[in-house]
């Protein structure tokens, strides 16, 4: 043999060995954290898996050990957060991985405190964020289709999802490499897309799936709502109820990743809320059925910090979770749910060992039984009756099942617990008033044509295209000549989500769409004077659009048609007129938000404004002693934006007040369809989260811009404690 071949041969050998080590490692990887038809495995153990969603950017670091460790103490195993993209990579190329967005640093915590993590990577959330995590520069590649078989799309998606893995694998995070994270997941939610679009959504989702498993993260990957999740890929429920839902293959686990504790609060709507006594019920029946693994969503839930909130949800994401927005335990949901995780987990060994054998006691009764070899049992005594408690016979023994309720027993004899059984302590956080606050006020001013910062173009500009969500604020400004005073009706039609309508610098008034309907119109009277007459829209938004089918073509601001309707000339079509705009409003530019900002110019201390639109306020404060969560009081407003020392709070609008069906909770086994509902004719929010890390002891300089006009000093802190 001559030696070149002889030289071949080796390295064809070595080649071999290296591609064999490599299975090895591979295999010994994914055995670490993988599953079977009944759990997700752990060291080839099966699990029963309690999980509960804390999203990192809607708190704050310095919150965050007291939530993980409230999670631990509820019974949970595992943390479920999303990654957020566009709080990330907010400019193309640009990162961001500090303060509230340390994503390493929140996952680190979760492992200290001894719990596993479920890194949902998306990139895609809804989860009612801003453009549903996505940043907006995205929308602004050549030739992209979001979540569709798209080279561009799948190009971006590919490459933050691999800086993810590789950032989580550098820093030695999978459990393979001693670190938390056993799951992670790609796409969310992207089943009924795809059953929409056909066949480029299922090249999609084939496409995605493949792509997430390439990156060797070494843990199983999931796709929720998604029925052909293909390959080893697990197919997983959202909902209210999960009892019923089958995976796509005998080999795969069931899993529930996300079961509502709540709902999420849109402005203009009722605040939901769920009962705990239901909540147990679902998460005992997705169990009693052969579930493995359930998720709370949200277990925390949350501030909306600055302009993160996805279109018309409110600034605060308290979802009625077992722990409250400011952190506090919501009893009794947040200890009748711990009283359920120590009842299934003492019912453990049985429920990862055998398969549940169903008998009937009744009409509406059941029995689900867990009997291994070992000699471990288990039963859930169900009773689906919403009016009547029923009295069963089982194994020879008698137990009462209140309505819709689940008796569980952790050696097949013994209740430990039943769903609607609550005796967890029951009491209501409440808000006291701490102190009100001096205001100074500044107004702002309508943007003349030819100013700074101002362009003008034929006709009316799509709002997101011109501002890239730099502001919630454009205006949108043309001129009107007539020859006398008259009083036509000009109305205005807008994509959404907000208008203030201002004719010569005084208002006329503002209208505003919905979360169901954010298209609105304006129409009504206005003063023309002889000559030239300015007309200046300032458009709002609230919140970016953050789910639908691609949701990226979705239009907001003044698209027209605007007409002046009654003129001693007819009716005017303004809509092909030349119109001026100008992004946000001038005290953003001049940062009077900021400490050095405010200097910039002159506030009013003697007569502070009311009820005056584009008002400017500002005050400081002391912080007060103890450790109460703190927040504000905006009862008195109308809408805008609240900084604390810079920090953005984010959005107020307690003007729009929480109307439809209200004060109804028929919740038993048709929750999803009727939702329980807060009373109406109140602010849909009316405190604002202020983290207490954010302040100093003294000197907190607090800032409010005021759109419509409030009353500033009805504003007020207060804090929140548990009574």
């Amino acid at each position: 043999m001559s030696k070149t071949k002889m030289w071949e041969s080796k390295s064809m050998i070595m080649l071999f060995m290296l591609t064999y080590i490599c299975y090895l490692l591979t295999s010994s990887v994914s055995a670490n954290v993988w599953y079977d038809n009944k759990a997700i495995t752990i060291n080839k153990q099966r699990r029963i898996l309690l999980s509960g969603s804390i999203h990192y950017p809607r708190s704050t670091p310095e919150m965050w050990p007291d939530l993980i460790q409230k999670a631990k103490e509820g019974g949970l195993d595992v943390i479920q957060t999303y990654v957020f993209w566009n709080g990330h990579e907010p400019s193309l190329g640009k990162f961001n991985f500090e303060g509230r967005y340390d994503l390493v640093k929140f996952v680190k915590l979760i492992q200290q405190a001894g719990l596993y993590v479920h890194l949902r990577i998306g990139p895609f959330v809804c989860a009612e964020w801003n453009f549903g995590g996505f940043p907006v520069w995205l929308k602004y590649v050549p030739g992209i289709e979001f979540r569709t078989n798209n080279g561009p799309f799948k190009e971006k998606m590919q490459a933050f999802t691999a800086k993810i893995v590789d950032m989580m694998k550098a820093e030695k995070l999978f459990h393979w490499q001693g670190g938390p994270i056993i799951l992670s997941q790609i796409e969310n939610e992207y089943g009924p897309v795809e059953w929409e679009i056909g066949a480029p959504g299922k090249a999609y989702t084939n496409w995605a799936a493949q792509m997430a498993q390439s990156l060797n993260a070494g843990v199983p990957w999931v796709m929720c709502k998604q029925d052909d999740a293909p390959g080893d890929v697990i197919n997983t429920c959202n909902g209210f109820y999960c009892e019923n839902f089958v995976p796509n293959s005998k080999s795969k686990p069931k899993m529930w990743t996300e079961n509502w504790s709540g709902w999420y609060t849109e402005f203009g709507g009722a605040v939901p809320y769920r009962p705990a006594e239901d909540i147990a019920f679902s998460v005992a029946r997705f169990i009693q059925n052969g579930g493995s693994f359930v998720n709370y969503y949200m277990y925390h839930g949350g501030t909306n910090f600055g302009n993160t909130a996805g279109r018309f949800v409110t600034t605060s994401y308290d979802y009625d979770a077992p722990i409250d927005e400011y952190g506090l335990p919501r009893e009794p949901k947040y200890t009748h749910l711990k009283n359920l995780h120590r009842a299934i987990k003492m019912c453990e060994s049985a429920l990862v060992s055998a398969d549940p054998k169903m008998t009937k006691l009744g009409k509406n009764q059941e029995a689900h039984v867990f009997s291994s070899n070992s000699g471990s049992c288990a039963a859930f005594l169900a009773n689906y009756d919403t009016q009547s408690s029923a009295k069963v016979t089982f194994r020879g023994s008698q137990y009462e099942l209140p309505p819709w309720s689940i008796s569980i027993l952790s050696d097949c004899k013994k209740e430990v617990y039943n769903t609607a059984r609550v005796s967890a302590p029951r009491y209501h956080s409440k808000m006291t008033t701490v102190s009100g606050f001096s205001w100074q006020s500044h107004i702002d001013e309508t943007p003349s044509a030819d100013g700074d910062s101002t362009f003008s173009a034929t006709g009316l500009y799509e709002q997101t295209n011109v501002t890239r969500d730099n502001s919630d604020y454009l205006w949108y400004m043309t001129n009107v000549n007539v020859k006398s005073a008259e009083e036509p009706i000009l109305t205005v039609m807008s994509a959404g989500h907000v208008l203030h309508v201002f004719v010569n610098g005084h208002y006329q008034g503002t209208a505003y769409g919905s979360l169901e309907k954010p298209q609105l119109t304006f129409s009504q009277k206005v003063q023309l004077r002889p000559g030239l007459n300015k007309i200046s829209l300032l458009s709002a938004a609230v919140g970016l659009a953050n789910v639908g089918k691609h949701f990226e073509r979705y239009k907001q601001g003044v698209l027209g048609p605007v007409t002046l309707n009654g003129l001693k000339e007819g009716t005017w079509d303004l809509t092909r007129s030349k119109w001026s705009y100008k992004v946000g409003m001038k005290g953003e530019s001049l940062g009077l938000h900021t400490f050095s900002g405010t200097s910039s110019v002159e506030w009013d201390q003697s007569a502070v404004a009311q009820k005056q639109p584009l008002a400017w306020y500002k005050t400081t404060f002391s912080t007060p002693a103890g450790n109460d969560p703190l927040a504000i009081d905006m009862s008195s407003m109308g809408k805008g934006q609240m900084w604390i020392n810079g920090e953005s709070i984010g959005r107020h609008w307690p003007a729009n007040k929480a109307k439809g069906k209200c004060g109804q909770c028929n919740y038993a086994g048709i929750y999803s369809e009727t939702k329980c509902l807060g009373e109406c004719g109140h602010p849909s929010q009316r405190w604002y989260h202020v983290p207490r890390s954010w302040l100093r002891p003294n000197g907190n300089l607090l800032v409010v811009f005021e759109e419509m006009g409030g009353n500033p000093r009805g504003i007020s802190l207060v804090k929140r404690t548990a009574m």
